[in-house]
Protein backbone atom coordinates (compact mmCIF):
# COMPACT_ATOMS: atom_id res chain seq x y z
CA UNK A 1 0.00 0.00 0.00
CA UNK A 2 1.02 3.62 -0.86
CA UNK A 3 1.31 5.67 2.22
CA UNK A 4 -1.00 8.63 2.11
CA UNK A 5 0.20 11.20 4.69
CA UNK A 6 3.96 11.13 6.85
CA UNK A 7 4.81 13.29 9.56
CA UNK A 8 4.84 12.07 13.66
CA UNK A 9 2.73 11.42 16.14
CA UNK A 10 3.51 13.19 19.65
CA UNK A 11 2.51 13.08 22.98
CA UNK A 12 4.44 14.87 25.25
CA UNK A 13 7.66 15.68 23.96
CA UNK A 14 7.85 12.46 22.38
CA UNK A 15 7.53 12.47 18.92
CA UNK A 16 7.48 9.20 16.49
CA UNK A 17 7.34 9.76 13.20
CA UNK A 18 4.73 7.65 11.17
CA UNK A 19 2.84 7.21 7.73
CA UNK A 20 -0.61 6.57 7.21
CA UNK A 21 -2.20 4.40 5.27
CA UNK A 22 -5.74 3.60 4.26
CA UNK A 23 -7.64 1.35 6.44
CA UNK A 24 -10.71 1.32 3.77
CA UNK A 25 -10.53 0.59 0.18
CA UNK A 26 -12.14 4.35 -0.50
CA UNK A 27 -10.99 7.75 0.41
CA UNK A 28 -12.41 10.88 0.85
CA UNK A 29 -11.61 13.49 -1.93
CA UNK A 30 -11.50 17.06 -1.39
CA UNK A 31 -12.99 18.47 -4.27
CA UNK A 32 -11.82 22.00 -5.94
CA UNK A 33 -13.33 24.16 -8.42
CA UNK A 34 -11.19 24.16 -11.23
CA UNK A 35 -11.06 27.95 -13.37
CA UNK A 36 -9.11 28.95 -16.36
CA UNK A 37 -6.13 30.81 -14.99
CA UNK A 38 -6.35 34.14 -17.92
CA UNK A 39 -9.90 35.08 -16.05
CA UNK A 40 -11.18 32.71 -13.76
CA UNK A 41 -13.31 31.64 -15.75
CA UNK A 42 -15.06 28.04 -14.65
CA UNK A 43 -14.18 24.75 -16.22
CA UNK A 44 -16.98 22.78 -17.63
CA UNK A 45 -16.78 19.42 -18.42
CA UNK A 46 -18.97 18.28 -21.11
CA UNK A 47 -20.31 14.69 -21.94
CA UNK A 48 -18.89 13.81 -24.68
CA UNK A 49 -19.67 10.48 -26.55
CA UNK A 50 -16.44 8.27 -27.57
CA UNK A 51 -18.01 6.47 -30.74
CA UNK A 52 -18.10 10.57 -32.31
CA UNK A 53 -17.06 13.02 -29.80
CA UNK A 54 -20.45 14.68 -30.20
CA UNK A 55 -22.10 16.08 -26.68
CA UNK A 56 -25.03 14.09 -25.60
CA UNK A 57 -28.01 15.36 -23.21
CA UNK A 58 -28.78 14.27 -19.76
CA UNK A 59 -32.14 13.44 -20.98
CA UNK A 60 -30.17 10.69 -23.70
CA UNK A 61 -27.71 9.15 -20.76
CA UNK A 62 -28.22 5.76 -19.18
CA UNK A 63 -26.32 3.61 -16.74
CA UNK A 64 -24.50 0.84 -18.11
CA UNK A 65 -22.53 -2.55 -16.68
CA UNK A 66 -19.65 -3.39 -18.58
CA UNK A 67 -20.28 -7.67 -18.58
CA UNK A 68 -17.72 -8.23 -21.04
CA UNK A 69 -15.04 -5.71 -22.85
CA UNK A 70 -17.59 -3.36 -24.66
CA UNK A 71 -20.76 -5.10 -23.87
CA UNK A 72 -23.51 -3.46 -21.66
CA UNK A 73 -26.70 -4.21 -19.87
CA UNK A 74 -28.64 -1.06 -19.65
CA UNK A 75 -29.78 -0.55 -15.93
CA UNK A 76 -32.88 1.69 -15.84
CA UNK A 77 -34.99 3.00 -12.49
CA UNK A 78 -37.43 0.30 -12.53
CA UNK A 79 -34.49 -1.95 -12.66
CA UNK A 80 -33.15 -0.90 -9.14
CA UNK A 81 -36.51 -0.69 -7.69
CA UNK A 82 -37.26 -4.44 -8.30
CA UNK A 83 -33.39 -5.48 -6.37
CA UNK A 84 -35.60 -6.44 -2.74
CA UNK A 85 -37.97 -3.71 -2.93
CA UNK A 86 -38.55 -4.68 1.14
CA UNK A 87 -35.23 -4.11 1.46
CA UNK A 88 -34.75 -0.61 0.51
CA UNK A 89 -37.60 0.20 3.06
CA UNK A 90 -35.83 -1.80 6.22
CA UNK A 91 -33.30 -1.38 8.46
CA UNK A 92 -33.23 -5.29 8.87
CA UNK A 93 -31.92 -6.03 12.48
CA UNK A 94 -30.91 -9.66 12.11
CA UNK A 95 -28.43 -9.78 15.22
CA UNK A 96 -27.53 -8.30 18.55
CA UNK A 97 -23.41 -8.29 19.68
CA UNK A 98 -22.08 -6.56 22.76
CA UNK A 99 -20.76 -3.46 21.18
CA UNK A 100 -17.27 -3.84 23.10
CA UNK A 101 -16.67 -6.91 20.89
CA UNK A 102 -17.15 -4.82 17.60
CA UNK A 103 -13.67 -3.60 16.71
CA UNK A 104 -14.41 0.60 16.14
CA UNK A 105 -12.92 0.23 12.83
CA UNK A 106 -16.13 -1.36 11.64
CA UNK A 107 -17.61 2.12 12.01
CA UNK A 108 -18.38 4.29 9.70
CA UNK A 109 -21.38 7.05 9.37
CA UNK A 110 -23.87 7.93 11.77
CA UNK A 111 -27.23 9.03 11.27
CA UNK A 112 -29.92 10.24 13.80
CA UNK A 113 -33.37 8.00 13.69
CA UNK A 114 -35.96 9.71 14.81
CA UNK A 115 -39.57 7.76 15.78
CA UNK A 116 -42.28 7.88 13.43
CA UNK A 117 -46.08 8.58 14.51
CA UNK A 118 -47.18 5.82 16.68
CA UNK A 119 -43.88 4.28 16.81
CA UNK A 120 -42.69 6.17 19.66
CA UNK A 121 -42.84 3.57 22.44
CA UNK A 122 -41.48 0.76 20.55
CA UNK A 123 -38.93 3.15 20.15
CA UNK A 124 -38.11 3.92 23.32
CA UNK A 125 -38.77 0.19 24.35
CA UNK A 126 -35.26 -0.91 21.74
CA UNK A 127 -33.47 2.29 23.07
CA UNK A 128 -33.87 1.73 26.59
CA UNK A 129 -33.17 -2.17 26.13
CA UNK A 130 -30.17 -1.78 24.46
CA UNK A 131 -28.76 0.51 27.07
CA UNK A 132 -29.24 -1.67 29.76
CA UNK A 133 -28.15 -4.72 27.80
CA UNK A 134 -24.71 -2.62 26.23
CA UNK A 135 -25.74 -4.44 23.04
CA UNK A 136 -26.13 -2.92 19.48
CA UNK A 137 -28.53 -4.46 16.38
CA UNK A 138 -26.85 -5.68 13.41
CA UNK A 139 -28.65 -4.71 10.78
CA UNK A 140 -28.19 -4.08 6.33
CA UNK A 141 -30.01 -1.24 4.93
CA UNK A 142 -30.59 -0.42 1.26
CA UNK A 143 -29.79 3.41 0.75
CA UNK A 144 -30.56 4.47 -2.66
CA UNK A 145 -28.31 1.84 -4.81
CA UNK A 146 -26.36 0.52 -2.16
CA UNK A 147 -26.66 -2.28 0.57
CA UNK A 148 -25.17 -1.18 3.99
CA UNK A 149 -24.07 -3.04 6.69
CA UNK A 150 -25.06 -0.97 9.76
CA UNK A 151 -25.26 -1.06 13.54
CA UNK A 152 -28.43 0.85 15.92
CA UNK A 153 -27.32 1.74 18.77
CA UNK A 154 -28.49 4.02 21.75
CA UNK A 155 -26.95 7.26 21.85
CA UNK A 156 -28.49 9.82 24.09
CA UNK A 157 -32.32 9.98 24.12
CA UNK A 158 -32.43 8.14 20.66
CA UNK A 159 -31.20 5.54 18.33
CA UNK A 160 -28.61 6.01 15.96
CA UNK A 161 -27.84 3.75 12.84
CA UNK A 162 -24.23 4.18 12.12
CA UNK A 163 -22.82 2.77 8.28
CA UNK A 164 -20.33 0.21 9.09
CA UNK A 165 -17.49 -1.49 6.77
CA UNK A 166 -18.01 -4.81 5.94
CA UNK A 167 -15.13 -7.43 6.36
CA UNK A 168 -13.83 -6.98 2.61
CA UNK A 169 -13.82 -3.37 2.69
CA UNK A 170 -11.25 -3.08 6.06
CA UNK A 171 -7.70 -3.15 4.55
CA UNK A 172 -5.52 -5.83 5.91
CA UNK A 173 -3.44 -4.55 8.67
CA UNK A 174 -0.58 -7.37 7.91
CA UNK A 175 0.80 -5.21 5.21
CA UNK A 176 1.62 -2.64 7.69
CA UNK A 177 5.36 -2.69 9.17
CA UNK A 178 4.79 -2.58 12.73
CA UNK A 179 8.18 -2.65 14.82
CA UNK A 180 8.84 -6.27 16.39
CA UNK A 181 8.88 -7.17 20.30
CA UNK A 182 11.38 -5.38 21.93
CA UNK A 183 12.45 -5.17 25.80
CA UNK A 184 10.60 -2.39 27.56
CA UNK A 185 12.24 -1.41 30.92
CA UNK A 186 9.74 -1.36 33.71
CA UNK A 187 10.41 2.48 34.97
CA UNK A 188 10.11 3.89 30.74
CA UNK A 189 6.64 1.87 31.15
CA UNK A 190 6.01 3.70 34.24
CA UNK A 191 6.61 6.91 33.39
CA UNK A 192 4.82 6.54 30.11
CA UNK A 193 2.10 5.47 32.06
CA UNK A 194 2.37 8.41 34.56
CA UNK A 195 2.60 10.87 31.18
CA UNK A 196 -0.65 9.61 30.00
CA UNK A 197 -2.70 10.14 33.64
CA UNK A 198 -0.78 13.70 33.63
CA UNK A 199 -2.58 14.14 30.05
CA UNK A 200 -5.77 12.92 30.89
CA UNK A 201 -9.15 14.57 31.21
CA UNK A 202 -13.01 14.35 30.30
CA UNK A 203 -13.82 13.45 27.52
CA UNK A 204 -14.80 17.24 25.93
CA UNK A 205 -15.37 17.35 21.87
CA UNK A 206 -16.11 21.51 21.90
CA UNK A 207 -12.48 22.07 22.82
CA UNK A 208 -10.98 20.39 19.60
CA UNK A 209 -11.09 22.24 16.86
CA UNK A 210 -9.86 21.87 12.96
CA UNK A 211 -7.33 24.22 12.88
CA UNK A 212 -6.39 23.61 9.40
CA UNK A 213 -9.47 25.08 8.44
CA UNK A 214 -9.22 27.62 10.24
CA UNK A 215 -6.22 28.67 9.16
CA UNK A 216 -7.20 28.10 5.80
CA UNK A 217 -10.33 30.42 6.32
CA UNK A 218 -8.51 33.26 7.38
CA UNK A 219 -6.09 32.63 4.52
CA UNK A 220 -9.10 32.99 1.97
CA UNK A 221 -10.65 36.49 3.43
CA UNK A 222 -6.82 37.57 4.21
CA UNK A 223 -6.83 37.38 0.32
CA UNK A 224 -9.48 38.48 -0.62
CA UNK A 225 -9.13 41.70 1.76
CA UNK A 226 -6.23 42.26 0.12
CA UNK A 227 -7.71 42.14 -3.70
CA UNK A 228 -6.97 37.82 -3.89
CA UNK A 229 -2.78 38.36 -3.39
CA UNK A 230 -1.02 38.25 -0.69
CA UNK A 231 2.35 39.98 0.50
CA UNK A 232 5.43 38.03 0.27
CA UNK A 233 5.08 36.20 3.90
CA UNK A 234 7.78 33.39 5.28
CA UNK A 235 6.87 29.75 4.77
CA UNK A 236 6.14 27.96 7.92
CA UNK A 237 8.59 25.41 8.72
CA UNK A 238 7.38 22.31 9.96
CA UNK A 239 8.53 20.32 13.31
CA UNK A 240 10.89 17.65 12.79
CA UNK A 241 10.30 14.51 14.57
CA UNK A 242 13.05 14.68 17.35
CA UNK A 243 15.68 11.23 17.71
CA UNK A 244 14.52 9.80 20.85
CA UNK A 245 18.05 8.88 22.10
CA UNK A 246 17.45 8.88 26.26
CA UNK A 247 13.34 7.95 26.00
CA UNK A 248 13.58 8.16 30.07
CA UNK A 249 14.82 11.47 29.95
CA UNK A 250 12.63 12.83 27.78
CA UNK A 251 9.46 11.44 29.44
CA UNK A 252 11.32 13.02 32.45
CA UNK A 253 11.08 16.39 30.92
CA UNK A 254 7.77 15.96 29.45
CA UNK A 255 6.16 14.92 32.88
CA UNK A 256 7.68 18.51 34.07
CA UNK A 257 6.17 20.24 31.55
CA UNK A 258 2.89 18.68 31.91
CA UNK A 259 2.71 19.48 35.76
CA UNK A 260 3.90 22.79 35.20
CA UNK A 261 0.93 23.05 32.89
CA UNK A 262 -1.65 21.88 35.45
CA UNK A 263 -3.91 24.46 36.73
CA UNK A 264 -2.41 25.93 40.38
CA UNK A 265 0.97 24.51 38.88
CA UNK A 266 3.79 27.00 40.78
CA UNK A 267 6.58 28.20 38.35
CA UNK A 268 9.74 26.25 39.30
CA UNK A 269 13.12 28.30 39.63
CA UNK A 270 16.32 28.04 37.83
CA UNK A 271 18.90 27.34 39.91
CA UNK A 272 21.53 28.06 37.28
CA UNK A 273 20.20 31.47 37.61
CA UNK A 274 20.24 31.61 40.95
CA UNK A 275 23.28 30.00 41.51
CA UNK A 276 25.20 32.72 39.53
CA UNK A 277 23.21 35.35 41.51
CA UNK A 278 25.18 33.76 44.74
CA UNK A 279 28.35 33.83 43.26
CA UNK A 280 27.98 37.66 42.02
CA UNK A 281 27.10 38.62 46.09
CA UNK A 282 30.19 36.65 47.68
CA UNK A 283 32.40 38.27 45.18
Amino acid sequence: MRAIWKGAISFGLVTIPIALYPATRKEEEIKFHLLRAGDLSPISYKRVAEADGKEVAWNDIVKGYEYEEGKFVIMREEDFEKVDVEATKTVDITDFVALEEVDPMFFSKPYYMEPGKGGEKAYVLLRDALRDSGKIGIAKVVIRTREYLAAVKPEGEGLVLELMHFAGELADPSEIKVPKVKEISKKELEMAKALIDGMSGPWEPEKYRDDYRDALKKLIEKKIEHGGELPGEPKPQPSKPTKVVDLVAVLQESLAQTAAKKPGAKKAEKPAAAGRKGRKKAA
